[in-house]
């Protein structure tokens, strides 16, 4: 293959069409979580993350399993639950098993706070693959989006 290869210059086409969707829906939501909620999509989403913990086997995330999950660095994973916690969303704790592992928790004002922005990140989600699928070029991606059903 070659940089002038119809297929490489195909494929990376795709990746473009598809960081632009992405780029677009990420923005949309921010905005409306921060005016909303004052929170930012990263906050929500490592909130949602910790929310579906359980106490049962493999019920409690490491910060490696937290920091994939949000695709943010471990130290960005760490940053943004100490912003978090100071803020009384999140609590950390020391695991029962292991004292050297930590664990963190969502607080019950996190849970109350990612109840109230649930829908609004619905919402601002629904909106900005409407927009986008108006967009010849994003409009297949947002059929796929749309079709995806489970977890990754």
């Amino acid at each position: 293959m070659t940089a002038t290869d119809p297929a490489l210059t195909a494929l990376a086409q795709g990746w473009c069409a598809l960081s632009l969707l992405h780029g677009r829906i990420e923005a949309h939501i921010e905005r409306a979580l921060q005016a909303w909620h004052d929170l930012s999509v990263r906050e929500y989403s490592l909130l949602d993350v910790l929310s579906r913990q359980h106490d049962g086997e493999g019920g409690h995330l490491q910060m490696k399993q937290v920091a994939d999950a949000v695709v943010l660095s471990q130290s960005a994973t760490t940053r943004l639950v100490t912003r978090l916690e100071d803020r009384g969303l999140l609590t950390r704790y020391l695991c029962p098993t292991d004292r050297r592992g930590i664990y963190t928790n969502v607080t019950e004002a996190g849970l109350k706070l990612l109840e109230e922005a649930r829908p609004t990140n619905e919402a601002a989600l629904r909106e900005a693959l409407d927009e986008a699928a108006r967009n010849p070029e994003l409009a297949p991606l947002v059929k796929a989006v749309e079709t995806l059903g489970g977890p990754v």
